[in-house]
């Protein structure tokens, strides 16, 4: 019900604002998307199972009934010496009614079992195992949301540029055409602006689908309904940095080790604890209603008894002994994983640092170039438009100028793709 009214709470309030920004797609995920949805049903059937298995500490009450009907009524040898016969000689004699109505109500009660407080501390262990999953699938799918998200921004952006220079394109081409009219200029100059122009309409239908693409994938990570419109903030969203002043390192790959050690542990105490006894105590009523008809003969008879049952295993053929070595060789091997694993995950934080360094360098050049190119190219349009050089030229800072928003556009997703790298490897995806 939580989960239910959270989500209706979230999708009203997009409803009125119809636009969703980073920080709303991401809490829409860690509460909708239905892969978290499963790793927090996890935990609450870790939860149901510690409940069920502390229920085996309470009080056992079993009823069976065996309602029997003897067509033949088994007989038995018993020696005639039994009843003042010759001694050395034997008869069969037939034990029991026909029928046979027999209940019984057992109680049972566990007062020592040495794998019962193991059971319940494994339990617990496990509980930190699927809670440091969850985490770690809440950071995956953060980082998948995010990078759509960035991606969606970036080709808006370059849907963007694209329909300027579209538009731009369509004035040229206007201006080009009145140019041939007055014949200062042959139509060859125009069919070759006009390619452009077709190019630039067949790179925004492409953008577009790809567009729609991302979208219906956003959609299946946040849980948005795919039969709504899904409308992005127009933020500057891919031009700030996610990196903050301080981010805390969550290992968590780390942590999951841990809780595999302190389960391991637990299986070698489990392991000396089934050396123990098993104590339980036991209570039984029995009532049983003898009937033949033959005689007309009705005979009720109960029974109470009470008792203690011990079970121990003594020798189990050397089970227990293979099993604490292969127990060691885990706790050795898990020691090997946990070392191997950090230094990865140090490495691999370290890389995705350096990646930024990388990725911002980038991006001021590509901001540089952007700048002289959409100077050459407005310089190139004003000499063309003046008669002073041909469409070759025109076409050439044309296409430098695509080509720079296309880098600077490419440079920004990139930077941010690899802040997110960052942000994963420390298992920091706010």
């Amino acid at each position: 019900m939580k989960f239910f009214a959270t989500l209706l709470i979230l999708m009203s309030a997009f409803s009125i604002t119809a636009q969703l920004d980073l920080k709303a797609c991401l809490a829409m995920a860690d509460t909708a998307n239905l892969t978290i949805r499963n790793a927090e049903l996890d935990i609450e059937l870790n939860k149901r199972e510690r409940s069920s298995y502390l229920s085996s500490r309470l009080p056992q009450l079993n009823f069976n009934a065996d309602y029997r009907y003897n067509a033949k009524i088994q007989g038995q040898v018993v020696p005639l010496e039994f009843f003042g016969g010759q001694p050395g000689l034997y008869t069969t004699v037939q034990f029991g009614v026909p029928y046979i109505l027999s209940n019984n109500l057992q109680l049972t009660q566990i007062l020592y079992n040495s794998q019962l407080n193991y059971g319940l501390s494994a339990l617990k262990i496990n509980a930190d195992i699927v809670d440091v999953q969850r985490n770690m699938t809440v950071q995956e799918i953060r980082y998948q949301v995010a990078n759509t998200y960035f991606l969606l921004q970036g080709l808006d952006k370059q849907l963007s540029f694209l329909q300027s220079n579209l538009e731009q394109t369509k004035k040229l081409i206007k201006n080009t055409n009145a140019l041939v009219d007055k014949e200062l200029v042959v139509q060859i100059e125009a069919d070759k602006i006009k390619v452009n122009l077709l190019n630039l309409e067949n790179g925004i239908s492409n953008a577009q689908s790809t567009r729609a693409q991302l979208l219906d994938l956003l959609k299946i990570l946040i849980g948005f309904p795919a039969d709504k419109e899904l409308i992005l903030a127009q933020d500057v969203a891919i031009e700030q940095s996610l990196l903050k002043a301080e981010e805390n390192k969550q290992f968590y790959a780390l942590r999951l080790i841990e809780s595999q050690q302190e389960m391991n542990k637990e299986e070698g105490k489990g392991i000396k604890l089934s050396y123990l006894p098993n104590l339980n105590f036991y209570g039984i009523y029995n009532y049983s209603y003898n009937i033949n008809p033959a005689d007309d003969f009705r005979k009720g008879i109960d029974g109470v008894f009470i008792g203690l049952k011990l079970d121990w295993s003594l020798f189990d053929g050397l089970q227990r002994m293979q099993k604490s070595k292969m127990n060691a060789i885990r706790t050795e091997k898990l020691i090997n994983q946990y070392e191997l694993t950090n230094q990865q995950l140090e490495m691999a934080a370290q890389q995705a640092k350096r990646q930024i360094k990388v990725k911002s360098d980038a991006l001021n050049l590509a901001k540089e170039q952007f700048t002289l190119a959409e100077s050459i190219y407005n310089s190139s349009r004003t000499r063309f438009e003046n008669g002073l050089v041909n469409s070759t030229e025109l076409i050439l800072s044309e296409n430098s100028l695509y080509q720079a928003q296309n880098n600077i556009v490419s440079s920004y997703i990139q930077l941010r793709q690899a802040e997110l790298e960052y942000l994963k490897s420390i298992g920091n995806i706010k």
